[in-house]
């Protein structure tokens, strides 16, 4: 994928600890992104609960200028299964005000649906989520494929899983969604659960931040703080902050291996759903690894210009 001076871009996502970084990465570098909004969707949360709490994250960073689309409440076919590792409502490790603002009055494909045909260029789309409102676009206005640089999302695994043991949470939270937009024309790049593992933050990042007088930074700190407890109690010493890794990616794309391969998505089976399957092809774009220090420096460097923005 070519790095261009300026991408537009809609963030698709379910916030989500990692979701939220994501988003700041995103809106620290606005010379490479325009971000014209953020859609949400049922996965991490409930889609209420999501939603909420991206309003939560703009207000506080002082960018409720950012329209929010409120999507799917549940998957093509599945229920919504809530995770317990970011906390009752998504976001725990942070006691946000209550929004103010309100998500636009357009449902997510809806909303993506008008951004996209008012565009006069392409809009790459960071799905950091289940794909079930890519999925509700394309069945309605299968011409935005037409409109569409790029998919990149986090999703998938090319050998073992976080949820089953072969599937990655998002592919399993809606398989069918990413299926038939896998069965589409628009380009797609996938960061799996591999690449993810270099996508990581330590207790240095972690206490700096707190330690911080920055709005920001003190915000990064607490959420991580909380992300984090799931991998000290398992003995880690590094946290793998997943969805960052897909702005981080279209930032550097120099600095990922990857591989072109065709793509099979499980959709049923007790031990097999959301399973992906990689075969010889050029359907997509598998990512696989980059340098772990180097994205530490870069997220540190994104919570810092936030910050220094803000005062």
């Amino acid at each position: 994928m070519r790095r261009k001076l300026m991408r537009k871009v809609i963030i698709d996502c379910d916030p989500g600890h990692d979701d939220v970084m994501a988003i700041l990465e995103t809106l620290a570098h606005p010379e490479t992104f325009e971000l014209l909004g953020i859609s949400t969707v049922c996965g991490n949360n409930l889609c209420e609960r999501v939603t909420e709490n991206a309003l939560h994250v703009l207000e506080w960073i002082g960018r409720t200028d950012i329209p929010v689309a409120r999507g799917s409440l549940k998957p093509l076919v599945y229920d919504p299964e809530p995770q317990a590792a970011h906390g009752y409502n998504g976001l725990e490790g942070y006691d946000f005000p209550d929004p103010v603002t309100e998500p636009v009055s357009l449902n997510a494909p809806e909303w993506i649906h008008e951004q996209l045909q008012k565009s006069a260029e392409p809009v790459t789309i960071l799905a950091l989520a289940p794909l079930t409102n890519l999925a509700l676009l394309l069945r309605k206005w299968p011409e935005d494929a037409d409109k569409i640089e790029a998919i990149v999302m986090m999703g998938g695994a090319v050998s073992g899983g976080n949820i089953l043991k072969h599937a990655e949470f998002n592919v399993y939270a809606d398989p069918h969604a990413l299926k038939e937009v896998a069965e589409s024309t628009i380009p797609l790049t996938i960061l799996p659960l591999e690449a993810c593992a270099d996508c990581t933050i330590t207790e240095q990042e972690i206490s700096g931040w707190k330690k911080d007088s920055g709005k920001t930074a003190q915000m990064a700190g607490a959420l991580m703080d909380f992300f984090a407890e799931y991998g000290r109690h398992h003995g880690m010493h590094a946290y793998t902050v997943f969805d960052l890794g897909v702005p981080y990616y279209l930032l550097h794309p120099e600095r990922f291996s990857s591989f072109m391969h065709a793509m099979e998505v499980v959709t049923q089976g007790e031990e097999t759903r959301g399973q992906t399957i990689f075969r010889e092809g050029n359907r997509v774009k598998v990512l696989e690894h980059t340098d772990p220090i180097a994205f530490r420096k870069e997220i540190c460097s994104c919570i810092r210009k936030l910050d220094q923005e803000m005062r």
